[in-house]
């Protein structure tokens, strides 16, 4: 009987030490580190977000999460209306990018953004996660 629990003792402690290792392919991130994925390049037209994702990481990237803020002005802020259109949309980039390189984005929303005299948009966009991949 003991010979059995020291066999799966050991199995176990094995298999602890061995399968983080070897299971870990890919790894989600915050984007908290600014320097290692950046944005260059973004314009907008027409509500459309365009621009660049640079890797500047030692890893390769994939799954580029973006946050792309559409965010409400009103013409008056001291009355503003009830019904402000801005929105907040997350966009992933569906790419492999590999370090030093970079990727084109483009978003264009949907619905459209509604064409109003009584304010305007502000938008913005920035890197909120990726995954890094590990070979």
């Amino acid at each position: 009987m003991t010979s059995i629990r020291l066999a799966l003792i050991t199995t176990i402690a094995i298999c602890l030490t061995i399968l983080p290792i070897t299971a870990m392919s890919a790894t989600p991130q915050i984007a908290d580190k600014a320097e290692q994925v950046v944005l260059r390049n973004v314009t907008v037209k027409d509500g459309e977000v365009s621009g660049e994702v640079v890797n500047k990481s030692s890893a390769t990237l994939r799954d580029v999460q973006l946050l792309i803020l559409y965010s409400w002005l009103w013409k008056n802020e001291f009355h503003p209306g009830k019904d402000g259109p801005g929105r907040a949309v997350y966009h992933t980039i569906d790419k492999e990018i590999p370090p030093g390189q970079s990727a084109q984005f483009n978003y264009k929303p949907s619905p459209p953004l509604p064409e109003r005299k009584d304010g305007y948009f502000d938008i913005s966009a920035k890197v909120v996660g990726f995954t890094q991949v590990y070979r």
